[in-house]
């Protein structure tokens, strides 16, 4: 990883509501059971779980869906790129989405996390006056 590239990285103790482009070193300190949602989109049938992150600053709930519930395991160093915050349930959630990914890394640039300041244990109220940005739809249906 280069200097510019390691200057980018967010420390999880910086994330706020709502941010966007999130690039950050974290390591997997545990995972929730899968559980089965259907999608309101297409009825189809997911798998979800969390797993709490973190770094030497703070933790997060990352969410995990299907294929990347097998893939990620506790102890698991990850490098994310482009994942965005949610609040989900007045609950903070680091999320991949579509664009967002991640690569495992053989060690972290951090010795402990830090789980006291855990981000997704705080509860935020519903902002009314935050409207989500239009993105559009990749096809128009009429």
């Amino acid at each position: 990883m280069s200097e510019d590239e390691r200057a980018r990285l967010i420390k999880v103790e910086n994330l706020e509501r709502y941010s966007r482009n999130v690039d950050t070193v974290v390591k997997v300190v545990s995972k929730t059971e899968p559980r089965r949602v259907t999608s309101r989109r297409d009825l189809s049938t997911h798998k979800v779980c969390e797993a709490l992150v973190g770094d030497e600053t703070g933790s997060i709930y990352l969410v995990l869906w299907d294929d990347d519930i097998d893939d990620i395991n506790e102890g698991q160093i990850l490098e994310i790129k482009n994942a965005y915050i949610k609040i989900f349930r007045g609950s903070m959630q680091l999320n991949l989405g579509r664009e967002g990914v991640y690569e495992t890394l053989e060690e972290a640039p951090f010795e402990e996390v830090k789980t006291e300041n855990n981000l997704s244990s705080k509860v935020f109220e519903r902002d009314r006056g935050y409207r989500r940005p239009f993105r559009g739809r990749s096809k128009r249906r009429y």
